[in-house]
């Protein structure tokens, strides 16, 4: 069973990961898209833990960058209210939903799913997890990217079109949450290309730090 860590080094199980496209109104705008939540999934093969290698794929095109804050649920439900839905939250971390942007654009030129394009072995590499009791208010979360020393992304929880609790309610509508999620929550605008070579860091405001290269 694949799992994430904590930054006290304890492990959490996880069981499936859902992701958000579209959830910040100016990525939207730069994908010249429609500034409505696109929900997907990704295997848990593609997850990447602190300190495991992170292999970009060769001869598949433009990799793009995109960082998304993560939440892990203790519980699940399904037909959440908000209020429910967002007291299933146990930890919080960082990822990356790493995207093939030239066969996602193909994908989508030819109205087809974006599966191969965003859930490609290793394209989720992820932070250390903090606990949600550590965070006094979690609606003020802010996080940033940043990629051979310059910042690229920066993402606030205030900005999301559809909060946290929304969000995973809005998911329980139609799939049922269950213990050990994992939710990434979309990603702000400034996304880009990544290389082999390049060195990344990852930044949960106040609360965590994580390193990334990439070969």
């Amino acid at each position: 069973m694949h799992r994430i860590s904590m930054l006290d080094g304890a492990e959490l199980p996880v069981n499936k990961v859902m992701a958000v496209g579209r959830n910040y109104a100016a990525h939207a705008a730069e994908m010249n898209a429609a500034a409505e939540p696109v929900i997907f999934s990704k295997p848990v093969t593609s997850l990447v833990s602190p300190g495991e290698p992170i292999i970009l794929p060769r001869e598949r095109g433009s990799i793009h960058y995109e960082c998304e804050l993560l939440v892990w649920l203790k519980d699940g439900g399904t037909n959440l209210k908000a209020e429910e839905a967002a007291a299933l939250v146990a930890a919080y971390g960082l990822g990356l939903d790493l995207t093939l942007r030239d066969i996602q654009a193909e994908a989508k030129a030819k109205g087809r799913p974006w599966t191969l394009a965003k859930g490609f072995d290793g394209s989720m590499p992820v932070s250390r997890f903090v606990p949600v009791g550590a965070v006094d208010n979690p609606d003020q979360l802010e996080f940033s990217f940043t990629l051979n020393d310059e910042v690229k992304q920066k993402g606030k929880v205030s900005n999301m079109i559809l909060p946290i609790g929304e969000l995973l309610s809005y998911i329980s509508q139609w799939i049922t949450l269950e213990r050990g999620d994992l939710i990434l929550t979309g990603t702000p605008e400034g996304v880009g290309p990544v290389s082999p070579g390049d060195n990344a860091l990852m930044v949960l405001h106040n609360h965590l730090e994580q390193p990334l290269h990439f070969s």
